[in-house]
């Protein structure tokens, strides 16, 4: 996409892309990457076009149209691939190949985004394989832009995309919707790959920078998008919600100097008033919409985090309370971290630390289980432990930043 597009046009294509993939992939499944590049092409001639001619009256429409007849010219041209062109030349009717409207199509206006998400997050894929195919194909980030999230080398990433569309092709994966009956577990999956996505922006697991602001703001766009085409699902709210709970608090994670400053320590003014109340009342609609899943207490937790005026104001009794329903609904180690935390300030550090002793194998090798005990051990005076621990934390940390952190608060210790 050419980025003299117009600030409106940019955003318009950027959301229009995976609708206009969609449609190309609904008749030509196994030609994930054909598609792929004639979408491109359109929107590359959309950029170029729309300023100098105007917005069609349809831009969807006019999208799927260029992109059909580019599908077209890339099949005809593929020499090497002629048995290809002659198996999509004969499932494709030859109106359609001479460049029919989009408008004549009585699916035109169908979106498929929501079959995008599902066929890019199938459990035939590994989780890396997911992620990297969703933000190519849906997020329409380029597969530079998503290995210098990830800090892989771009031949890596490129490689691991080409894998998955390669596992979709070779396994003859639909283009629809999941059955009923598959439906709830499919959509556990796309969910689960949006808030990996999430968390990898809000705190990235290496390098120098603490977040990776674009993979947070494309997940959050990506979950807009979830929750436009299934506005009653509670989990999809929930999770958005959360998102939109922790990334408010992004401006003031980190100091003038790019240091990590701790939630107990940040200016809440600097918090992003709007997206807390968004996510606030998100929250307040999913909770009571049907089944509490894992996202919605997740949420929950945040928003009283969010709506305290300063840590001493934090509800941390309701905290434990929501961290203990988790723990039934989902259990893990994680948050079962978590939840050692908001006990420390409910019932005492050594209550906490006892809770701690329990997750030592499962999470001996997490910096923030370290971070955590090292916290608690100083509370109770035990300073040689602490620094013991606080030193293990820094160790494992995967951020800079982080790790010049818990390295300082070594120094801060009581002597």
């Amino acid at each position: 996409m050419s980025p003299t597009a117009p600030a409106a046009d940019q955003d318009l294509l950027r959301a229009l892309a995976p609708q206009v993939l969609a449609a190309l992939l609904r008749r030509h499944t196994g030609a994930f990457d054909a598609c792929e590049d004639a979408v491109q092409e359109a929107l590359l001639a959309a950029a170029e076009q729309w300023p100098r001619e105007g917005r069609p009256a349809n831009p969807r429409g006019w999208l799927v149209t260029v992109a059909s007849r580019r599908l077209v010219d890339l099949v005809r041209a593929d020499r090497a691939r002629r048995e290809r062109e002659e198996r999509l030349f004969l499932a494709t009717p030859q109106s359609e190949l001479l460049g029919r409207p989009a408008d004549a199509d009585p699916d035109a206006d169908r979106d498929d985004s929501l079959a995008l998400l599902f066929l890019c997050c199938h459990p035939a894929l590994t989780a890396p394989s997911r992620i990297a195919l969703t933000l190519r194909a849906v997020g329409g980030l380029s597969t530079a832009q998503i290995a210098a999230a990830f800090l892989v080398p771009e031949a890596t990433m490129a490689q691991r995309i080409s894998r998955a569309k390669q596992a979709i092709r070779s396994s003859g994966l639909p283009f629809a919707l999941p059955a009923p009956a598959e439906a709830d577990g499919r959509l556990r999956e796309v969910l689960q790959v949006l808030y990996l996505v999430f968390n990898e922006g809000y705190t990235s697991t290496a390098g120098g920078d603490l977040t990776a602001p674009r993979l947070s703001d494309e997940a959050i766009r990506l979950t807009r998008l979830l929750h436009r085409l299934l506005p009653r699902d509670a989990e999809v709210m929930g999770l958005l919600a959360l998102m939109l709970l922790t990334d408010a608090r992004r401006p003031a994670r980190t100091g003038p100097n790019g240091e990590l400053v701790p939630l107990a320590e940040q200016d809440r003014t600097r918090w992003d008033a709007a997206a807390v109340a968004e996510g606030t009342a998100l929250v307040e609609r999913a909770l009571p919409a049907g089944r509490v899943g894992p996202y919605q207490l997740q949420a929950a937790i945040a928003a009283l985090h969010d709506e305290a005026p300063d840590v001493t104001a934090t509800d941390w009794p309701q905290i434990l309370a929501l961290y203990d329903l988790l723990l039934r609904v989902a259990p893990g180690p994680v948050p079962a971290l978590n939840r050692a935390v908001a006990l420390a300030e409910v019932r005492g550090p050594a209550a906490a630390l006892a809770e701690l002793d329990a997750l030592s194998a499962e999470l001996d090798r997490h910096h923030r289980y370290h971070a955590v005990r090292a916290e608690l051990l100083s509370r109770t005076g035990d300073t040689p432990a602490a620094a013991t621990a606080f030193h293990r934390a820094a160790a494992l940390a995967p951020t800079l930043p982080e790790r010049r952190y818990l390295t300082e608060r070594v120094r801060t210790l009581p002597r």
